[in-house]
């Protein structure tokens, strides 16, 4: 019996069919052995060792795996293809007594039959420079989290936390919340004017784009006036006729920052459903007749790169589908950013001719919506460019040239496969049609319009393009975006307006800190610099030892200043609740257990309940000024009525009042049940008003 082992047991079903007879199927359920989870687990003073510790979840499954292993005539230890599945390997080693020059490592890229017969030709040993990138990742994790996040505690309030990555996409969201708040919007208008040819009934537009022969700029009403003025009567000659062809080169495939972004953008995915939705198909789906088959590629990667099996494989397929014009005349080959690790390839069906029409049944709809995503990118990725021809006018009319591009594609290319739509510019007018015009010919002008804008701040982030940013900016990598945000979100540090991230007042409060004592440590440039040196332990051209060492030198002063600082509280949030005891607004407070409602008039007033108990019960009128009365408790826990403007009015009741006035003694008529009958009596004791 050969043993395999794997991280999830949802790939178990596809593998056991691709290795065929004598093989047994293990999975380690993800890691096995990590740092303690209750303490620091790293010796400082030891050069940095960390302290490993089975853990507690994986006790029972590391005694299995041994004794399967020790029956075994060979162990193949099959972890994802990446620096993470590198580490469980070695500590799956670790448990198995393997030595270094051992060769128990196989990996393989997609979870098909010939992926996986090849993988077995070809063990290795396991990569020691990946596991020591992995480790020192781990380990400067652990420093940021155990180090610093205790401190955030103490300075602003409990349970909070900071991330070596997390708090920097943060300040990516903070920032750009204070970019858009300060951001002062400046006037320009837009002129343009409503065409045809003499004869002819194709009206189009044409924009203004130069006055007096310079690139124009309207700032106000009043430019615009001089610059349009008499534009009605004046001729409107064809200046220029340029004709042009262009293309437009198809996407590259999906890496993982590009799926995630697209998923939400076309299929409203975020990040955390697509990859869920992206995990499923590369373990695998359940397909009436043929049990779970892997329909994708693995899907952590910053790779473009496509094997030259898929790329035949998509010519083949393109070549039947759509003929031999939609095949390039070289193969297109996409740029890799530099600091992308290429260890695997693009994002990519396994099989072309697994149609997502056709498995369409057996997926949910994220992950149908996912898998139609990445199957056509793939197949656009691998086509001939579209083409256009373009012709552009520019018209003259008085002091002003108007300009418009008609742009009519004349080949569609890799957009058979992929639907594109291009955005318009600003400062452009596009149509598909234009007629046939010369130099010097006159046009008949029909309407002029004149448009104030303003310009605009920067968007918010969505989770589409944060993880954008944070993929060009180098914070983090494939397998971090998508935790992430969710963490960021999980914890309450952002929220969601519509699609948009919006950083919440803890958000703020905690980047403040961070800025304020932490500022050299976390912001996009040292963050990216440490991936970096992420990357060259990898690549064994640095000691993971010496960069751990150096970046806690850097951090332990910061630490020190941190701790002797000041604390930063964030901001009670203001609430119209108003507290049944005194009169005065409910405030959302933050304490050890969450949320709560608290008085505004504290310490004066100590009145608190749950952030849920936010309804304010509204009963009777106030007979002396006629507002509604409110339903309050005493300290005492007894129900009494008070007017609602209480710091004005300080009418109150222990019963529920009409808001009307006794006719015999002026005093105010209250509710009262009798019998259980709700009778309106005189609140006057001594008075026999009120009708009994």
């Amino acid at each position: 019996m050969k043993l395999v082992i794997i991280e999830s047991p949802n790939k178990s079903e596809a593998l056991k069919k691709y290795l065929g007879e004598g093989f047994k199927v293990m999975a380690s359920k993800g890691h096995v052995r990590d740092l303690p989870e209750k303490s620091f687990g790293v010796d400082i003073k030891n050069n940095f060792e960390p302290e490993y510790v089975t853990m507690p979840d994986k006790k029972a499954i590391v005694e299995g795996i041994k004794r399967e292993a020790q029956k075994a005539e060979s162990v193949y230890i099959a972890s994802d293809p990446d620096r993470e599945g590198e580490a469980i390997a070695w500590h799956i080693a670790y448990y198995l007594g393997f030595k270094p020059e051992d060769k128990c490592r196989i990996t393989f890229n997609e979870i098909s039959k010939t992926a996986v017969q090849e993988a077995l030709t070809k063990p290795r040993t396991i990569d020691e420079n990946l596991v020591n990138a992995q480790q020192a990742r781990r380990i400067l994790d652990r420093l940021v989290g155990y180090k610093v996040s205790p401190i955030i505690c103490k300075k602003i309030k409990p349970n909070l936390s900071a991330g070596r990555v997390q708090s920097v996409a943060l300040k990516l969201v903070v920032d750009r919340e204070r970019e858009i708040q300060n951001f002062k919007p400046e006037e320009y208008w837009n002129v343009s004017v409503n065409l045809n040819k003499f004869e002819n009934p194709i009206n189009f537009n044409a924009l203004a784009v130069k006055y007096k022969g310079k690139k124009i700029k309207l700032k106000n009403a009043e430019e615009v006036e001089i610059a349009t003025a008499g534009i009605e009567m004046a001729d409107c000659v064809v200046k220029s006729v340029k004709k042009s062809k262009t293309s437009s080169h198809a996407p590259a495939p999906f890496t993982t920052s590009t799926m995630q972004q697209e998923a939400l953008a076309r299929a409203g995915l975020t990040s955390a459903k697509c990859s869920r939705a992206a995990q499923t198909l590369y373990e695998g789906v359940e397909i009436a007749g043929e049990g779970k088959v892997p329909l994708i590629t693995y899907i952590r990667t910053d790779s473009t790169r496509v094997s030259d099996g898929a790329r035949a494989m998509a010519k083949e397929y393109i070549l039947k589908e759509y003929g031999q014009n939609y095949i390039p005349a070289k193969p297109n080959i996409y740029t890799t950013k530099k600091d992308a690790q290429d260890a695997h390839e693009a994002i990519r069906p396994i099989s072309l001719n697994r149609k997502p029409e056709n498995v369409k049944a057996s997926l949910q709809p994220d992950t149908y919506k996912l898998y139609k995503l990445i199957y056509e990118r793939f197949l656009a990725s691998q086509m001939s460019p579209c083409e256009y021809d373009n012709v552009s006018l520019d018209i003259d009319a008085n002091d002003l040239t108007f300009r418009v591009t008609g742009k009519t594609q004349t080949f569609a290319g890799w957009t058979v496969a992929y639907k594109h739509t291009e955005e318009k510019a600003e400062d452009e007018e596009t149509t598909d049609k234009l007629p046939p015009v010369t130099e010097g010919e006159k046009l008949h002008f029909n309407s002029i319009k004149k448009e104030q804008k303003f310009t605009k701040p920067p968007q918010r982030y969505t989770e589409g393009t944060l993880i954008k940013a944070m993929d060009e900016k180098g914070i983090g990598r494939p397998a971090t975006y998508a935790p992430t945000i969710a963490l960021l979100i999980n914890r309450e540090y952002t929220g969601h307006d519509g699609k948009y991230l919006v950083p919440t007042e803890m958000g703020n409060t905690i980047t403040d800190f961070l800025q304020k004592y932490f500022e050299a440590v976390f912001n996009i440039d040292f963050t990216a610099d440490m991936e970096a040196k992420l990357d060259e332990i990898a690549e064994s051209s640095a000691d993971w030892h010496k960069v751990i060492s150096k970046f806690w030198r850097f951090l332990e002063p910061l630490l020190t200043n941190a701790n002797d600082g000041e604390k930063m509280k964030s901001e009670p949030e203001k609430t119209d609740i108003i507290c049944e005891k005194c009169g005065h607004f409910m405030l959302i407070r933050e304490g050890r257990f969450g949320k709560f409602l608290g008085c505004s008039n504290f310490p004066a007033c100590r009145n608190m309940k749950p952030l849920n108990q936010t309804e304010t019960i509204y009963k009777g009128i106030c007979p002396k000024c006629g507002k509604r009365m409110i339903e309050r408790k005493s300290k005492a826990g007894k129900t009494y009525y008070s007017c609602e403007d209480y710091k004005t009015c300080k009418f109150m009741s222990w019963d529920e009042t009409t808001g009307e006035k006794c006719p015999i003694c002026g005093e105010p008529l209250i509710k009262k049940k009798i019998n259980d009958n709700e009778v309106v009596i005189c609140s006057n004791k001594e008075c026999k008003g009120g009708n009994k």
